[in-house]
Order: structure tokens, then sequence, then C-alpha cells
């Protein structure tokens, strides 16, 4: 199934050695970005992610496009201007929780996507679409891609699935990301937050009580993440339960673990599973991807999914 994903995909730089970014002395180049990430677990899944964004013409755009061709993802959504440069970021190397993380993105070639482009795409053929709320934060002509690309996927009739991702020091203030946010979730087939997301996005402080938010909001599918907890999932007008996290031998970074769990739920519900398997999926992604440092590297293919959860430990 080809899936739409709408983002910006950035060079990463990972320390190799603890401490301070600033006293880094060596890094290794990567790939990051929360979509690129859904991207590459839905490719080793088997189906056709196709990333929408925009690159410079520079050694980072294509170091990204060439991570795409390797991974599968179709690039005939993305765009490349040299009016302006490939974001990137930086992140630190910590044995203990998350890492220190600075982004390079201001003014990037992504972040001056506009309507215009996203109305001269040609999206014959895809069939879903992933949005997250990082991309809409980016820059005000962003949050306006994002919107006019809904607007074309739900004219086609997409399932639309969207994870919120909030990323604070992106936005003016809460209150504008709060308001933001909920407006793009409105109608979506499937919203997958955080429990403490949840929270501060509804007011509700129980995963029951920010599927019930969004219910009202006409979202069909809620699926609330609750950590080391697994996860909550609830149908509007159908099953609801929680769905226990899948066990790990060794936590390594969390970061990626979300996308991980986006993917599975989406993918498997491309397939027409439930949304209590879909959540199970992505529990298992998402465990899956702690147990490794790079943001994507731990993604499993098929194969790999079926056998660890065979085993019944990542």
């Amino acid at each position: 199934m080809k899936i739409i994903l709408l983002g910006e995909p950035m060079g990463l730089f990972m320390a190799n050695e603890t401490g301070a970014l600033s006293r880094a002395r060596t890094f290794t180049a990567s790939i990051a970005g929360a979509e690129y990430n859904v991207a590459v677990g839905l490719s080793r899944l088997g189906h056709t992610p196709a990333y929408c964004t925009c690159l410079g013409f520079d050694p980072l755009g294509e170091r990204i496009l060439n991570g795409m061709r390797e991974n599968h993802i179709a690039t005939d959504l993305v765009m490349q201007t040299e009016e302006a440069q490939t974001g990137f970021m930086m992140k630190a190397f910590t044995q203990k929780g998350d890492p220190d993380i600075a982004y390079y993105r201001k003014g990037s070639a992504a972040s001056r996507i506009t309507t215009h482009q996203i109305d001269g795409l040609d999206l014959y053929g895809c069939e879903r679409l992933h949005v997250t709320g990082i991309f809409p934060a980016v820059s005000p002509s962003a949050l306006g891609a994002t919107k006019r690309l809904i607007q074309r996927a739900r004219a086609l009739d997409l399932p639309i699935s969207f994870d919120p991702n909030l990323r604070p020091q992106l936005w003016e203030s809460q209150e504008k990301m709060v308001a933001t946010l909920n407006a793009l979730a409105e109608g979506m087939e499937t919203v997958l937050p955080g429990i403490g997301e949840g929270k501060l996005l509804t007011g509700r402080d129980t995963p029951e009580g920010v599927a019930e938010y969004y219910h009202q909001m006409g979202v069909k599918n809620v699926v609330v993440k609750i950590g080391k907890d697994g996860a909550y999932f609830s149908e509007k007008g159908g099953k609801s339960g929680y769905s226990p996290a899948f066990p790990v031998r060794e936590k390594v970074d969390t970061v990626g673990a979300g996308d991980g769990f986006a993917a599975g739920v989406i993918s498997a519900l491309a397939e027409g599973e439930t949304l209590e398997e879909a959540t199970f999926r992505g529990n298992v992604i998402g465990a899956i991807q702690i147990t490794h440092r790079s943001d994507n590297e731990g993604l499993p293919t098929r194969e790999e999914l079926s056998k660890i959860i065979l085993a019944g430990i990542a």
C-alpha cells in the first residue's frame, strides 16, 4: 500500500562519546525525523511510503535522498530548492535517560514548502496519509502546507493518521500549539498521542478521558501510548482496552520508539487488522526500537517481527 508521509527529514549527527554535545569530538552521520522513521518502518514491513518534503541541493539533501532510495521510500513527492539548505540535528550519547538534542532547521528547505507546491503534487495511487504535529510547528508555511495536504487527502477519501509528537520549543506558545494541533486532529481516522501529550492537549488525566475527547471531535481510532504500561486503544462505538508493553532485554535509547509504534499501528490498520491487533504490533515495534541507538535502525522487517513475537522478548 502506498502511504504518504509529510515532514522534514534531517541530517543526524550522533556523538560517539558520552558527555555534553559541545565537547563531543566525533560523530556518526545518519538521517533523522519522525516521519522518516515511520517511513522506514513501513517500508520494512512491505508497504510503499511516499515522503512529501523539500530538500536543499546540498550534501545532506543528497544523503537523505540516497537513504530514501536504500530504504525503498518513494521520492516522487520530494521537491528540491536552491534557495535554502537541508536542516540537521545533533544528538548526544547517553547511557541513561533521553539524550540532549540540538536542532538546526530554522529557514530550512522543508520549512519553506508552500500550498502551491502541495497543489501540484500527483497523489494518484496513494491510499493513506500520515502526519505529525512536528512539521506544522516548523513555520507558518509548513502549517499551511499540512492543512492543504490534509484537505486534498480528505477529498480523495484517504484515511489519515495523526501523531501529535509535541515539540513545544518550536511553537510560540503552548496555547497556540494545543489549539492548532487539536484543530488538525479533528475528524482524523486515527490519533496516536502519548499520555503526557494527551493530558496537555485535552486536559484529561486518563487514557480513557483522552480517547473520549478525540472521539467527540470525530476521531474514529485513538491509541494512547503509556510507556512501560503499553498502550490504551479505543475505537469509537467499538472495542477499547489496554495492550501491555512488550518485554525487552535491554533499553538502549528511547528516541524513535514512538515512531516505530506509529509504523506498527499504521501498517496493521492498512492491512485490515483490528485496532487491538494494530496496537499490539505498535507495542512490539516500539519495544524493538528502544533496544537500538539509532532513530530507526532497529525497525524490523516482517520476518524479524514474527521471530521476535514468537520469542516473546525484544
